[in-house]
């Protein structure tokens, strides 16, 4: 059933999808689907904490945590989702983009949720950038500030993408993240005079 609410919150959005399209598209029958989901938002509140956040982490956590450095991984994970658009040959968008676009005024509950996978989001990227900070690889530019950067510069590129359906945003942003990444690794610490 999370699957099949995934799917079609994806692709047609939480708003245009009934729950009796859920239950054909997941071949269960009404009582089953209220035995587990009482309520439309019950299951949407299920799909972000259980689908979305998985695919957060599987797309971007667990690859940026992985890589030699943050901008590693940050630069794999723009390509590998670049590279499965390209395969798909569509842009159906980011999952939870969409959902936070179409969710986050309507409700708290919804907009608590969405925010706390942007949050697990950007605190691993952050936390991959203090670490990069103290071995010496990034030198300049606050950890949790290029975190919001960079998720915002995906969720922004995806959008764009999706209303294109091509993948050249996600390319055009990462080519540039990539510079800004150079730059901080390079850029030499500036040093604070003493005041007189």
């Amino acid at each position: 059933m999370l699957d099949a609410a995934a799917a079609a919150f994806q692709s047609r959005g939480y708003h245009s999808t009934t729950t009796h399209e859920i239950m054909r598209d997941a071949a269960v029958t009404a009582g089953a689907m209220h035995h587990h989901f009482p309520s439309k938002k019950s299951i949407g509140l299920a799909v972000i904490r259980e689908r979305v956040s998985l695919a957060v982490e599987q797309t971007w956590i667990e690859p940026v945590r992985l890589a030699r450095s943050g901008a590693e991984g940050v630069r794999q994970a723009f390509a590998a989702i670049a590279n499965t658009l390209d395969r798909r040959g569509s842009v159906l968008g980011c999952p939870l983009g969409n959902l936070a676009i179409e969710l986050s005024l309507a409700d708290p509950d919804f907009r608590r949720a969405l925010q706390d996978v942007f949050d697990s989001w950007q605190r691993a990227i952050a936390d991959k950038f203090r670490a990069d900070h103290k071995s010496g690889e990034l030198r300049h530019g606050s950890p949790d500030e290029l975190a919001t950067f960079v998720v915002a510069s995906y969720s922004g590129a995806m959008a764009i993408a999706k209303a294109r359906q091509d993948s050249l945003p996600l390319k055009s942003c990462a080519k540039q993240l990539a510079a800004l990444f150079e730059d901080h690794a390079n850029r030499r610490p500036t040093k604070v005079k003493p005041s007189k």
